[in-house]
């Protein structure tokens, strides 16, 4: 099974400040064909993730105005990561545990990139498909 490290292999995430704004983040991800945006302070810390569906959920759909709302008023706060050490079915599962398609992946405080199910192999998918569907048919 890959490694992380090797799924985020000259991957160059889009990191913004928490105080850019939301059109600026969703230019960014048009630009660069990336699904998220990872959200640092000040400092270059990791604070949260903005993907295409807080656009729609958080921005959109309630009515608020794109050029003036802040990534940090729409990002969801403290993301889960991962480390590159780990395997991408590690990142399959805690995606499918958690409910969510985006993981940053994170060593030492340094943003490395981040994975979403659509950068794994079809035998890494299949492998996690199988695992899932054995535990969710165990006598319980």
């Amino acid at each position: 099974m890959r490694k992380l490290r090797h799924v985020i292999f000259e991957q160059h995430p889009v990191v913004l400040n928490r105080s850019a704004t939301i059109i600026e983040a969703c230019r960014e991800m048009q630009r660069t064909s990336a699904g998220s945006v990872v959200v640092v302070d000040d400092d270059g810390r990791l604070v949260g993730i903005f993907t295409a569906r807080d656009a729609v959920w958080r921005v959109l759909a309630v009515g608020r105005d794109a050029a003036t709302t802040n990534l940090g008023d729409a990002m969801t706060p403290n993301p889960t990561t991962l480390s590159p050490d780990q395997t991408a079915i590690d990142a399959l599962r805690l995606m499918w545990d958690g409910g969510f398609r985006h993981v940053p992946i994170v060593k030492d405080g340094r943003i490395l990139g981040v994975v979403s199910r659509g950068d794994f192999l079809g035998v890494e998918l299949q492998h996690h498909d199988l695992e899932r569907d054995f535990w969710e048919h165990l006598p319980g």
